[in-house]
C-alpha cells in the first residue's frame, strides 16, 4: 500500500500479484477480498481496474457476504468501487446500480472517519452522476 500511495503502481501491482499468487484460488476469501480490492486500486486500465473490483466483492461473497462483520465494513466501498469503475467505462445504469447497492450498505457503517469518509464518497460520485 505504500508503494501505492508513493506513486509506484507498477510495483505495487507486481508485489500485489505476488501475494495474489501465494493465496491461490483456495486462500481465504477475506485475505482475497481485501487483497483484490487493494490490487484494482492499482490498476491503470478501467477494465482490469473493474475486474479486480469484482474479484474482490465475489470472494467477500465467499467470506459470509453482508452477515460476517468484517465484509459489512468492506461492502459499501466495494459497491462504491464498482459504481466508480463503471462510471469510467460509461456505464451509468451499471453505476446506479452500485452506488444503490453502496448506499444501502453504507447504513452499517459506524460513525466514525471511516464512516464518513464512505458516505462523502458516496455523495460525491452521485452528485457526478446526476450532473452526466
Amino acid at each position: 500500500m505504500m508503494l501505492l500511495h508513493g506513486g509506484d503502481r507498477e510495483e505495487a501491482r507486481n508485489r500485489f500479484g505476488r501475494l495474489w499468487e501465494q493465496l491461490g484460488a483456495d486462500g481465504d476469501p477475506l485475505q482475497r477480498c481485501t487483497l483484490a480490492h487493494c490490487m484494482a486500486d492499482a490498476q491503470d486500465d478501467p477494465y482490469d481496474e473493474l475486474a479486480w473490483d469484482l474479484r474482490a466483492l465475489t470472494a467477500a461473497e465467499g467470506v459470509g457476504g453482508c452477515g460476517h462483520v468484517a465484509v459489512r465494513a468492506l461492502y459499501p466501498s466495494l459497491h462504491l468501487n464498482l459504481a466508480a469503475d463503471y462510471v469510467k467505462l460509461r456505464r451509468p445504469d451499471a453505476a446506479r446500480i452500485h452506488l444503490d447497492r453502496a448506499r444501502a450498505a453504507s447504513a452499517t457503517l459506524d460513525d466514525d472517519g471511516y464512516g464518513a469518509g464512505v458516505r462523502a464518497a458516496i455523495a460525491r460520485l452521485a452528485e457526478r452522476l446526476a450532473a452526466e
